[in-house]
């Protein structure tokens, strides 16, 4: 009776005249939950929250005894865990990539100048002098007539490519997607191809600005420890990078002496280019094959309870690594301490709060650190229905120096979820806008891209470029030195005494009434009309 009375209460609000509606709340995302959250999980004693490690398993325990105690059941059955089954491998590269042809032979040091890895489960991998080609930006986009591969047998062969896309500082927006980078233009888009073209190895170029990152995070993110999920699709034997001094070091000994490879590669007709250049690196792995998990936590609805709005943000960071100034612990206080904690502040909201006709899940994710894993599990393996999931808001990264004037918006234009985005923004006096680095591909580099690739209309925005009390360029500034300085670094910490919350704690809050919105209508978010989503949401 008290629920059912609850809920009357809960109607009565809603028949409330609009402009009450936008002014009034049911509840807030609180400033102390979402503060101890990310002080605990970002604390040393998580261990930098790596999947396989005591980290994980802190971690994943904390979030299901944080979600029982608000009061959410369950949400893969009777378990707060969905199983995600990895393989760890761990990789030694030799000291040295040995590149040679007939006008020389060099050396490139391991992490100074290359990384190697690979993600064939076997002991032993490597390139015993594999003819190098250069295959521009490794793109086959038959709806862009573009083939970087064509006219090459791949089998003993090892692709030279570069970072982004052509369309990336090309001044033609026709040109792919201009600045904006596409699918094609990330490095895991690029292994994938070069190993369906048959290639035994890639070398993707380095560098900083159309990468989006510097040499450091190559060098701490492609080292170590990695986890993958076995596939039966064909993989490389090497997957590899190289600093941009070690490519200008082998081009003035290839075929390419003098030629400018940048504006070769942007070019329609490009054709592959074998460089009379052979490369020889190898990797010694140690194999482990566990389990990690994604937690999974459920509010159910009422009238409408088989209709789900999934709530996302990973868990997993980098774990104890490579120290720096002294620091071994990657602590992930922004990333993403903040969306995990997040999730906890919103869904204490929403029981504070009247009951929702829709069901709301939250899903903290593992292995986003290491390709999206758990998110892609999860969309091979989905616990709820995609045709009766609603919208997935994901929440990764929150960060900034005070509240936020815009609400940016990652992946603007593909769906209606804009226009759910934009009505909340109005009602915290804020704007909504594209994202001002599109080039840089960050709709690709968070988990709601495995939700929209099977057809879930996804939300990834927060407050990114204008502040109420700090201006453009200081917020700029602000953002740049974590990417410099803090981005997958032990530097990433939190401290609660000087680290400023106001502004997390508002993207919170709209995307808590974003997500309340969706729960209370019987409507269904559409894909845009030309967005690459829309068909797999029809099917």
């Amino acid at each position: 009776m008290k629920n059912y009375l609850k809920f009357l209460a809960f109607i009565l609000f809603t028949s409330c005249a609009d402009d009450k509606k936008n002014t009034t709340d049911p509840a807030e995302v609180n400033l102390t939950t979402l503060g101890n959250h990310i002080e605990r999980l970002s604390s040393d004693a998580f261990l930098g929250r790596k999947p396989f490690t005591e980290g994980e398993v802190k971690t994943v325990n904390y979030l299901k005894e944080e979600f029982e105690k608000l009061g959410l059941l369950p949400g893969n059955g009777n378990s707060y865990f969905q199983n995600v089954p990895m393989v760890e491998i761990t990789g030694t590269p030799s000291e040295n990539m040995v590149i040679s042809g007939k006008n020389g032979k060099f050396q490139l040091d391991v992490l100074k100048d290359f990384v190697a890895t690979t993600n064939k489960i076997s002991t032993n991998v490597g390139l015993d002098n594999s003819d190098l080609v250069f295959a521009g930006y490794g793109i086959v986009a038959p709806e862009y007539g573009w083939n970087d591969y064509e006219g090459i047998d791949w089998k003993g062969k090892t692709a030279v490519v570069l970072i982004n896309d052509p369309g990336f500082k090309s001044g033609d927006s026709t040109l792919f997607k201009g600045n904006e980078m596409t699918y094609y233009g990330r490095w895991t888009y690029k292994y994938e191809e070069a190993a369906r073209q048959g290639a035994d190895g890639l070398i993707i170029i380095h560098d900083t600005e159309p990468a989006s990152y510097g040499w450091n995070v190559i060098e701490s993110g492609w080292t170590g420890a990695r986890l993958i999920i076995e596939s039966d699709l064909p993989l490389l034997d090497v997957e590899s990078w190289i600093s941009g001094d070690s490519a200008e070091k082998m081009f003035d000994v290839s075929t390419m002496k003098g030629l400018d490879y940048k504006t070769l590669s942007s070019n329609k007709d490009f054709k592959p280019i074998p460089l009379d250049l052979k490369v020889s690196v190898s990797i010694q792995n140690k194999i482990k094959k566990d389990v990690s998990k994604n937690v999974v936590a459920l509010i159910p609805g009422t009238d409408r309870k088989g209709e789900v709005i999934i709530y996302s943000a990973h868990w997993d960071h980098f774990g104890v690594g490579k120290a720096i100034d002294g620091d071994s612990i990657y602590n992930g206080a922004v990333d993403n301490a903040s969306g995990t904690a997040g999730l906890l502040a919103i869904a204490e909201a929403f029981q504070k709060s009247n009951p929702t006709n829709r069901s709301i899940a939250f899903i903290a994710l593992t292995g986003e650190e290491q390709g999206l894993l758990g998110s892609s599990y999860y969309a091979e393996n989905p616990i709820f229905d995609p045709k009766k999931t609603v919208a997935n808001i994901n929440i990764d990264a929150l960060d900034s120096p005070g509240k936020m004037k815009d609400l940016t918006i990652t992946g603007y234009g593909h769906s209606e979820m804009d226009e759910y985005a934009k009505a909340a923004a109005m009602e915290q006096n804020r704007y909504i806008i594209p994202d001002p680095e599109a080039e840089k591909g960050y709709f690709f580099r968070s988990d709601h891209f495995n939700f929209a690739k099977i057809g879930i209309p996804a939300l990834y925005a927060s407050g990114a470029y204008e502040g109420f009390e700090k201006n453009i360029e200081e917020i700029k500034a602000y953002n740049d030195y974590y990417r410099i300085h803090k981005y997958h670094q032990p530097s990433d910490e939190y401290h609660p005494e000087t680290t400023e919350l106001s502004g997390v704690q508002l993207d919170l809050q709209l995307l808590f009434k974003v997500g309340l919105k969706l729960s209370n209508e019987d409507y269904f978010p559409k894909w845009y009309e030309g967005s690459e989503f829309k068909a797999a949401r029809e099917q």
